[in-house]
């Protein structure tokens, strides 16, 4: 809630001169020019830096800029070719990584781009649908409920028109707004009801308006920072972001002993600095960033290709790690094509009277028409001519009803429509009809459970059960009030039938097979729920109602949302806190919702995903978009996901196993060895070459093994992997330091050149080891990928033969080294590939969730 005040522009004489222009709006000509005055319609607007200066920012490593500094006084003293090379593989390194991340996050764009949240403006005197960044003062735009207001604006007409800015003002409830002039002292947000916010939305009825202000000169963009809350750090974040402390522990722990023990040594200080920068550079992994922006850029484009679109890319591994998904009933589990399928009084006989009851409410309702609206007034039978809205009391979540005060001249009814357990509440007296006559009888408790078990009744059929009520009230009740849903009168019932999607049982299936537990999380009664279920052979394992959920804190539910799957009769609070409780219990969990009391869930789950034709509130709070409203598409897409998460993982273990191994070995060769083990500028050729073979990782294949779970990126997990791997890496450096050392009797450049040939070769090839659990020889790896990890093989032996080698301190091997070479990389591998089958035996296979 703002507690200061903010300029009040809607009391300005520019407001009011405004408010007297045409209803027309803007010519095309004229929003352009306002729009090139204004900018773009945004909080926060990012300029696109020009591709030069996004090119520079990526030379802000500070490993990078401590390398280019120190190669820079090497050749001040005299070594210029050695600063050349380094500055060439620190340029190569900064283009491979800026190129291929920015052609990635430029196709993701795109198609964000395509489901972004839009606004209905008139423009050459035509409604049209514009993106909200393209929204200009001056703009008559046209508003409905479930809309997203965007700009600050003046109301210019406004029907029934009810609003929550509960953002700005902190407001519960709705706040009509309505034309007109304001009181001179209305200097508060809570008093301009001739205004609507930036931000805020839409629950009911219908506007015009006249935007006044955009973008950061919004009342919202007045105070964007203070409100704008931290985005909760996903499951893949967290992962990274503890990935990444653990490189940057291991770096500075073997930085500091390599310079300490050159020091000890008394080698030269300059060539040891380096070498210490390099080993730093050579244990970064530095191009996972751009490793994992391809891939989800990748993974973000072939979801598209499965009709769904990415807004958030961390999401994609958030949907492949989902193990819990919620969902509400109507639209996803069923086929949203909802019938009227019994109109009766509480007798249970077919009733005209209640069919035109319901129908009047359904017509005169301006709020957000829901699918059951459209089937009563699909029965166009009922003639409501007669009839004339003087009020209506919009829906709300906590009254689960609406109500519309309507008069035809001679008598004024308040007509209520709501779930059949909140109308009986709200009724004393309920309708009797016998031949011909309606009469009135009292609703005692024996009429009470009669009525209550004919609605079950209706129910347990799988039918959806609305209460219809009415009370008579005097002809100068000109404004329903929420306090008037009282003494109503029972009329009977509205029974809808809404089918089971025919594909949604198999596809719910697909989902459980692959780890996903399914809880469906609805306002609906636990009845229909349990039929709908039932059909969809989903296993009801415990029921949750509403009312339960009230009384239990936040530990006793956190208990109980893991044995319910079904939860009954909520509200939009009570919805968001048993996601909360569920990721509380370390689940990673997707919700699915499309209308405007999903949003707070949207937002707390870890992945929201929304369909085309939802709210526009809905839509911006989801992070995934579907096309197509098939749970099948979603199985498609957390198979995608799980691939997306299977190709960066790859890069990740690669680099903490065979890399990591090969940098421990390089420091503790410093131990014993009376010179470098490998120049600065071979360990930086050494490290690029590496990035180059995996830089088709996002390419790859990804065993069903991998996709078969849900996985979390799990700290534990790598590190163990990285122990095992590890280790074994370092004992064939060690072996090649003997055989270089005793066997070809090697002087200092002959070992630097031998053990970078065998360092590279091991650690390039070993990705075909890794990149699988099972046998490497039937999980075949992408073409590019085998073929750029040859290439790098190939171009590592036949180096030091050519003479470029030269610049890079290579000699020219002898030819038994390459025969000892091919012995030790075959042996290494097959070590490798036992190891790996050990470690995913008597390891956790799926990584806690610590």
């Amino acid at each position: 809630m703002i507690q200061r005040k903010l300029q009040a522009w809607w009391l300005s004489d520019d407001t009011t001169t405004s408010a007297q222009q045409s209803l027309t709006g803007l010519s095309t000509e004229a929003a352009q020019k306002l729009w090139a005055d204004n900018g773009p319609n945004t909080l926060h607007p990012k300029r696109a830096n020009a591709l030069i200066w996004q090119f520079l920012s990526r030379f802000k490593n500070p490993l990078v800029v401590v390398l280019l500094i120190a190669s820079s006084v090497s050749a001040l003293t005299g070594e210029v070719v050695n600063f050349a090379i380094i500055s060439c593989i620190v340029l190569l390194s900064v283009t491979l990584d800026f190129v291929q991340e920015y052609r990635a996050n430029a196709a993701a764009e795109k198609l964000r781009q395509s489901v972004s949240v839009r606004a209905t403006v008139v423009r050459d005197g035509k409604p049209q649908d514009i993106a909200v960044s393209e929204v200009v003062p001056g703009d008559v735009c046209l508003l409905s409920a479930g809309d997203l207001i965007p700009a600050d604006a003046l109301i210019l007409e406004a029907k029934d028109f009810f609003v929550n800015q509960s953002l700005l003002t902190g407001e519960a409830f709705p706040v009509e707004k309505r034309p007109g002039a304001l009181l001179a002292n209305a200097t508060e947000m809570q008093e301009a009801n001739n205004a609507v916010f930036m931000g805020t939305s839409v629950i009911s009825g219908s506007a015009r308006i006249l935007v006044m202000r955009t973008g950061m000169q919004t009342a919202i963009g007045e105070i964007a920072d203070s409100i704008e809350k931290p985005t909760q750090a996903s499951s893949f974040e967290l992962g990274t972001r503890r990935f990444g402390m653990l490189i940057m522990w291991l770096t500075v722990v073997l930085v500091l002993f390599v310079l300490l023990v050159n020091a000890w040594f008394h080698k030269p200080w300059l060539e040891s600095f380096l070498f210490a920068v390099a080993l730093a550079v050579g244990l970064t992994p530095e191009l996972l960033p751009m490793v994992v922006s391809v891939t989800l850029s990748r993974g973000a484009i072939r979801l598209a290709k499965l009709q769904m679109i990415v807004k958030r890319q961390t999401s994609i591994q958030d949907l492949g790690s989902m193990d819990v998904f919620c969902t509400d009933k109507t639209g996803t589990l069923t086929e949203a094509k909802i019938r009227l399928e019994r109109h009766v009084n509480v007798q249970g006989q077919s009733s005209l009277r209640v069919l035109e009851l319901a129908y009047l409410n359904s017509f005169f309702e301006t709020g957000l028409k829901s699918p059951l609206d459209d089937a009563i007034l699909n029965h166009d039978t009922v003639d409501v001519s007669a009839w004339k809205k003087i009020d209506e009391i919009p829906f709300d979540f906590e009254r689960r009803c609406v109500s519309v005060l309507v008069d035809n001249g001679t008598q004024r009814w308040l007509v209520v429509k709501g779930a059949a357990e909140d109308m009986l509440r709200l009724c004393t007296h309920y309708e009797v009809e016998a031949e011909g006559s309606v009469t009135q009888a009292d609703l005692d408790d024996t009429a009470d459970a009669t009525i209550h078990a004919r609605y079950h009744a209706l129910e347990n059929d799988g039918l959806r059960v609305l209460g219809i009520a009415w009370r008579e009230v005097p002809q100068d009740h000109a404004v329903a009030l929420v306090n008037d849903e009282s003494g109503l009168v029972l009329s009977g019932f509205a029974a809808f039938l809404d089918p089971p999607k025919a594909s949604a049982a198999s596809a719910l299936a697909e989902l459980q097979k692959i780890g996903v537990a399914i809880k469906v999380v609805t306002g609906d009664s636990d009845l229909v729920t349990r039929h709908v279920c039932q059909q969809l052979n989903i296993e009801v394992q415990g029921v949750l109602t509403g009312k339960e959920i009230a009384l239990l804190d936040d530990q006793s539910l956190q208990r109980r949302v893991e044995t319910a799957n079904l939860f009954c009769r909520v509200n939009p609070g009570q919805k968001q806190r048993v996601i909360l409780a569920l990721k509380a219990n370390q689940h990673v969990v997707g919700y699915m919702g499309d209308g405007i009391n999903d949003a707070p869930s949207l937002h707390a789950a870890d992945v929201g995903l929304s369909v085309d034709s939802a709210v526009d509130v809905a839509k911006a709070a989801a992070d995934i978009i579907l096309l197509k409203q098939d749970l099948n598409v979603l199985h498609a897409g957390v198979l995608e996901g799980r691939r997306t998460f299977g190709n960066i993982m790859k890069y990740i273990m690669m680099g903490t196993s065979s890399n990591f191994g090969n940098m421990f070995s390089m420091a503790g060769a410093a131990l014993f060895l009376p010179f470098l083990p490998m120049l600065p500028t071979q360990i930086l050729l050494n490290n690029i070459l590496y990035d180059i073979s995996e830089i088709p990782i996002p390419l790859d294949e990804v065993d069903a093994q991998e996709t078969a779970q849900p996985r979390v990126l799990d700290l534990g997990f790598i590190r163990n992997f990285m122990l095992v791997i590890g280790p074994i890496s370092s004992l064939f450096d060690f072996l090649t330091f003997y055989v270089l050392i005793e066997i070809l009797k090697a002087e200092e450049k002959l070992f630097q050149t031998g053990w970078f040939v065998e360092s590279l070769c091991t650690q390039v090839l070993v990705i075909f080891i890794i990149r699988t659990r099972g046998n490497p020889f039937k999980s075949k790896p992408h073409p590019l990928l085998a073929l750029t990890s040859i290439a790098i093989v190939v171009t590592a032996i036949v180096l030091p033969l050519t003479p470029f080698g030269l610049y890079f301190g290579f000699v020219a091997p002898p030819a038994s080294f390459y025969g000892i070479l091919a012995v030790m990389v075959v042996a290494y591998l097959c070590i490798v590939q036992v190891g790996k089958q050990l470690f995913y035996r008597y390891a956790i296979t799926r990584p806690s969730r610590a």
